[in-house]
């Protein structure tokens, strides 16, 4: 069965830090290109960040550059999203996802991706 547990969210004030964790199972971790995406009610699910089967690149949207750092432990099964300078406006639910790959960012197109539960962040005094 194809699990994916993200932690780490929760409160925290304006200019702090949060990590996030989402640890895989039931698939082969290290063939998945693996996102981070936030969503707040009303909105479509925005995506954050990416990382390659490898780790070796990363892609951000630009709200998050420069206060985002995606990084992944393939021995781990696991992809953290490391979150600083932390702003109201990054409050919102956030999703791991794991989308199939067989080389860079090259997604297989007819092999649905797993999805994460999602887990709060809230960014407020």
């Amino acid at each position: 069965q194809v699990q994916l547990v993200e932690s780490g969210g929760g409160l925290v004030q304006p200019g702090g830090s949060l990590t996030l964790s989402c640890v895989g199972s039931g698939f082969t971790f290290s063939d998945y290109i693996m996102n981070w995406y936030r969503q707040t009610p009303g909105k479509e699910r925005e995506r954050v960040a990416s990382i390659t089967d490898t780790g070796d690149n990363t892609d951000y949207v630009d709200s998050v550059k420069g206060r985002f750092t995606i990084s992944r432990d393939n021995a781990k099964n696991t992809v953290y999203l490391q979150m600083n300078n932390l702003k109201p406006e990054d409050t919102a639910v956030y999703f791991c996802k794991a989308a199939r790959t067989l080389m860079g960012w090259y997604v297989v197109s007819n092999q649905p991706p797993y999805w994460g539960q999602g887990i709060q962040v809230t960014v407020s005094s």
